[in-house]
């Protein structure tokens, strides 16, 4: 069974950074892509970012862009999402997913999200004001 397993979560004052992990086990990434979603309190989940592991093509969301970096170390199996210049609406759980490579959608909205057939636990980040 496939298993993604986050981490780096935690709480940062504004302007902060941190690094969150997502590690794959029981399947390789090669054949996969990796996306990183978020949900606040009393909010719909929100598509943050995705990268490709066969060719490296990324997707921001607006929110993420200039701010968050996504990248895949294919020997640790493992994705990142380096996030900079946090802000309090940062603040949220955040999930990895995997989509095999064939189903890899052209955005992360709601319509996405079924095609996403592995998802983590989540992980806390909280950006204090």
């Amino acid at each position: 069974q496939v298993q993604l397993a986050e981490s780096g979560g935690g709480l940062v004052q504004t302007g902060g950074s941190l690094r969150l992990s997502c590690a794959a086990s029981r399947f390789t990434l090669d054949d996969h892509a990796i996306a990183w979603f978020r949900q606040a309190p009393g909010k719909e989940r929100e598509g943050v970012s995705r990268i490709s592991s066969s060719d490296g093509s990324t997707y921001y969301a607006d929110s993420a862009k200039g701010r968050f970096t996504i990248s895949v170390d294919n020997a640790k199996n493992t994705v990142y999402l380096q996030m900079n210049s946090l802000k309090p609406e940062d603040t949220a759980v955040y999930y990895c997913a995997a989509v095999f490579s064939a189903l890899i959608p052209a955005g992360l909205d709601r319509a996405s999200w079924e095609r996403f057939a592995s998802w983590g636990q989540g992980t806390q980040v909280t950006v204090s004001s």
